[in-house]
């Protein structure tokens, strides 16, 4: 599933494309995707103007002129294209859910092939009660989290603090691939109690998160299966995963020479190595 470097790297590069766009025509090839599609899909968006593209947790916000307000999930395996003026218009495939075009002539399609992401409409005045976005935590890259936020969620929490840190009321966007990755990073163990690691782990742990969303990021996200992004160009951080992912190799961290090892938490892979991160 897309975490928060992919959908922050798909929101940015929709920016020029749709910010300021306004909408040709807006097609829904299905009635459903995980939710309904509302049925006025093409009715709400036809002739409106995006005013701004945002991002909540790994939801983008697509805010038009009108109030009306754009969800978009990636879900498991969601792909946004883009076909830019002037090309041959893209030929719409099996899987391409929804079409949306320009007056710039720009082609955006949707393209999911398991079906699990969402769009749907909520409001600008409602948009912070809509129940897919009330109850999400701070923004891991925003000035409400911070160190105090983390060790408050973190004190009194008996579950582990990989799961802890999953938790979206927590913190949003953070996902499994990450995580292990922060916590390899702050030599942190996964099975570790949450309120144990509120106060001087916590001290590495903060900035470390930070840390590896940013390259992320800038790498362009992870291209693990279906991801990538909007030009077609795959994400490239997964090259630099020091644990996620590498079960049996041995710990790149100097002087441990401890193996990555694999075990299973609330139905995720968790990575890590056993010598170092404690």
């Amino acid at each position: 599933m897309p975490e928060l470097p992919e959908v922050e790297t798909v929101r940015r590069g929709l920016v020029p494309v749709l910010e300021g766009a306004v909408i040709k025509s807006a097609v829904a090839n299905r009635p459903d995707l995980r939710l309904p599609i509302p049925v006025d899909f093409a009715v709400r968006l036809t002739g409106n103007r995006i005013e701004r593209l945002t991002r909540r947790s790994k939801y983008i916000l697509m805010e038009c002129a009108d109030g009306l307000v754009v969800i978009l999930h990636l879900g498991m395996s969601g792909r946004v294209t883009i076909t830019p003026a002037g090309a041959p218009a893209p030929t719409v495939g099996k899987h391409d859910h929804v079409v949306i075009v320009t007056d710039r002539g720009d082609h955006i399609i949707y393209n999911d092939t398991r079906r699990f992401g969402i769009i749907t409409f909520t409001s600008l005045d409602d948009m912070d009660d809509h129940p897919l976005l009330k109850s999400i935590g701070p923004e891991p890259l925003g000035n409400q989290f911070n160190l105090d936020v983390l060790n408050a969620g973190l004190k009194g929490r008996k579950s582990s603090i990989k799961a802890a840190l999953l938790d979206q009321k927590l913190v949003a966007g953070l996902g499994n691939i990450y995580v292990c990755e922060a916590l390899w990073r702050a030599g942190i163990s996964p099975k570790r109690t949450a309120d144990s690691v509120a106060g001087k782990r916590a001290d590495r742990l903060f900035p470390i998160i930070r840390e590896v969303l940013t390259a992320a990021i800038e790498a362009g996200g992870s291209t693990l299966k279906d991801y990538a992004q909007v030009d077609g160009e795959l994400g490239y951080f997964q090259h630099s995963f020091q644990a996620y992912g590498r079960e049996g190799e041995e710990c790149s961290k100097p002087g441990c020479g401890g193996t990555v090892a694999r075990i299973v938490q609330s139905n995720r892979s968790t990575f890590y190595c056993p010598s170092c991160q404690r």
